[in-house]
């Protein structure tokens, strides 16, 4: 069974980057200055979030 995992961006004027926080990911903070790049920090983040906090144990992650 495959689960969804919702990612919220947005873009910070103040700071001049991106961020992306999520209630379903514990602990996920991330920014980069371009959606590329922050995407890109996700693919790695989230996983490893997921791991540490017990979540999807024993499936492959994805990403859309």
């Amino acid at each position: 069974m495959e689960t969804s995992y919702i990612v919220r961006s947005m873009w910070d004027d103040d700071a001049g980057v991106w961020v992306a926080t999520s209630d379903d990911v514990p602990g996920l903070v991330a920014e980069a200055e371009s959606l590329d790049a922050l995407y890109e920090k996700l693919e790695v983040l989230v996983p490893e979030l997921l791991d540490v906090n017990g979540f999807g144990q024993g499936q492959e992650a994805s990403t859309e």
